[in-house]
């Protein structure tokens, strides 16, 4: 009796380990589909205002709000952690996913992955806690192609292992058409990684018209589908600086992402956002991707957020489980 007893104990310890797609939360694209905002470190004003700012937001049909937390020339981790925690706290009573996102330097990789990961198990007050962590890759201080790609590859890796495969990762990317500050950009290492692409499609800086900038945006998705090998790849296009693009441009922007099956797309950023900008993107707020991948818990909150983050070896989380079992009887 007390065998079988150990055994239906390591069974159900099992069963979390293992539990079906039905089981688990939401998919890990979730937090990247439809229309969404963006909100840096720079724009004061709706940090201040948490309960206006995502109020505005709701009201607009976004699903996700972008948070950026800092980037590699601040002294702070997190720039305004109680900022930070009062705008996760109002997103999400309605509903409102929220992505951290973060501008590494890939000169300091431990400082970029201690950053990447005070924002990963960053908590507010009552709890909170980010819904997918996103990394801004554009910075050029490394120089050399081939050791700023190993970098990359190398902080991308441990905050992987970090989080475990089932946390969404979002790979925020250099314009894929242009490729000026990034060339041999590498595409599939990055997507065994990260879940999603949100390419810096800026059509604002690099074109201008309907017919043009309808094409310039087609072209980016068929870029990263074709240099993944992957044409299901799940995308969600940043299209450019909102105050710059016309209600044409919009139109056009918005329709080719919705043809070429974009699971969300965007403009940077909410400050730049008129009544008008919004109108015309209404035709994103159904975007969504396929509901086939498994989603795992994420991870915990870190109890020290001022220790240095530690890479459980994989594997010794299931094993404690077992070894607790066994003890206990």
């Amino acid at each position: 009796m007390r065998f079988a007893t150990i055994l239906l104990c390591v069974a159900l310890v099992l069963g979390t380990m293992v539990a079906p797609a039905s089981a688990r939360a939401k998919s890990r694209t979730g937090p990247y589909e439809g229309l969404a905002s963006w909100l840096d470190i720079y724009d004061r004003k709706p940090w201040r205002r948490p309960k206006a700012t995502v109020a505005r937001l709701r009201s607009k049909g976004v699903r996700t709000l972008y948070l950026q937390t800092s980037n590699y020339q601040r002294r702070r981790d997190i720039m305004f952690r109680d900022e930070t925690g009062d705008l996760l706290e109002a997103a999400h009573a309605v509903d409102m996913k929220v992505v951290a996102w973060y501008v590494p330097s890939f000169q300091k990789v431990q400082v970029d992955l201690r950053r990447s990961m005070k924002a990963i198990r960053y908590v507010s007050p009552k709890g909170h806690s980010f819904d997918s962590f996103a990394m801004d890759i554009e910075a050029d201080n490394v120089g050399k192609i081939s050791k700023r790609n190993g970098r990359l590859l190398s902080l991308s890796k441990e905050i992987r292992s970090a989080v475990g495969r089932g946390y969404p990762l979002g790979a925020i990317i250099p314009d894929p058409k242009t490729q000026t500050y990034w060339p041999n950009f590498p595409y599939r290492r990055v997507a065994k990684v990260y879940d999603v692409f949100l390419p810096m499609s800026y059509f604002t800086f690099r074109t201008h018209g309907y017919r043009k900038v309808y094409g310039y945006t087609k072209h980016s998705l068929r870029i990263i589908r074709a240099e993944t090998g992957d044409p299901r790849v799940p995308i969600h296009v940043i299209g450019g600086l909102a105050g710059d693009a016309s209600r044409a441009e919009i139109k056009a922007f918005t329709r080719a992402v919705r043809e070429k099956r974009a699971v969300g797309a965007s403009l940077y950023d909410l400050p730049l956002m008129s009544p008008s900008d919004w109108q015309h993107l209404r035709g994103i707020r159904g975007l969504r991707a396929p509901r086939s991948e498994p989603t795992a818990p994420r991870p915990q909150p870190d109890p020290h957020p001022d220790r240095e983050p530690a890479v459980e070896p994989e594997g010794a989380s299931f094993t404690s489980r077992i070894l607790s079992v066994l003890f206990y009887f």
